[in-house]
């Protein structure tokens, strides 16, 4: 047994380093967790946009899988960036003897605009991963597209929307309102002990660029350190609060411009 705590990442690369893998590793690293990967896609992006994307062979994302596995007792996985139907299956045979957490954020669009999943590829998600999933981490309008509705608008669609996700497999669903209008930004889990609800003032900037998958790494994190799922996510939710809040500190970029990670380390 080593000395930290491990989490496989699998997803696609972010040449401007706010997202994907990059964003990734950065935040298990900033809350004390080792990130080993498996990349799905390579990249050409930046603040402003995906100028460019290329799937790897499902069989070269099994091949990174299956090395990590069998050196690395890996203590959650997160699942971020698939791309395509054929890396989807890939990866769920390439999991199915891992008996972890899995943290499943069903990334479809960048911060952008640009689509990061083909449409084909969301009924086999819906099939193979979905199930899988100890935490799904879905924005309104993914949860909409899973579940092929219209996005919740009201705390009461977002619950059922929630629930609605629950039946098709996930253990629990955070269902995550930075989509959502108004001042505050509402983060609902839907488990089946309830729903728990995680709250922050709706900070005004623009450099929100890796949110998602900066926040469902850091859930990852916090349950391969042993946390239960509700004080993984709230952990984790205050954790990006602070990052949100820090991002106009890093200036980079010309566009969306990345979250602070080591705004709790950094001085």
């Amino acid at each position: 047994m080593g000395n930290i705590s491990r989490i496989l990442v699998i997803a696609g690369s972010d040449s401007g380093g706010g997202a994907g893998i990059q964003a990734d590793i950065k935040a298990a690293s900033a809350l004390g967790v080792y990130a080993a990967t498996a990349i799905t896609a390579i990249t050409a992006q930046n603040t402003t946009g995906v100028q460019a994307a290329r799937m790897l062979p499902p069989g070269l994302v099994s091949a990174q899988i299956a090395s990590v596995l069998a050196d690395i007792e890996v203590d959650a996985v997160k699942i971020g960036m698939l791309g395509d139907a054929g890396i989807i299956e890939a990866v769920a045979e390439a999991l199915s003897g891992y008996e972890g957490p899995i943290v499943l954020d069903p990334v479809m669009v960048a911060k952008s605009g640009d689509a990061l999943l083909a449409d084909d590829a969301v009924a086999a998600l819906a099939r193979t991963l979905v199930p899988r999933a100890t935490i799904l981490t879905p924005n309104l309008p993914e949860a909409a597209r899973l579940l092929r509705r219209e996005e919740a608008d009201t705390p009461g669609a977002v619950e059922a929307q929630g629930s609605a996700l629950r039946d098709m497999g996930a253990r629990e669903v955070l269902m995550k309102g930075g989509h959502a209008a108004g001042p505050v930004c509402r983060d609902a889990l839907i488990s089946a002990a309830g729903t728990a609800v995680f709250e922050a003032p709706r900070l005004s900037t623009r450099n929100t660029h890796g949110t998602g998958c900066s926040l469902s790494s850091a859930i990852a994190a916090e349950l391969a350190k042993g946390a239960a799922p509700q004080d993984a996510v709230g952990r984790a939710h205050g954790w990006l609060h602070g990052a949100i809040a820090a991002a106009d500190a890093l200036g980079v970029g010309r566009g969306h411009g990345p979250v602070h990670h080591f705004h709790e380390v950094w001085t």
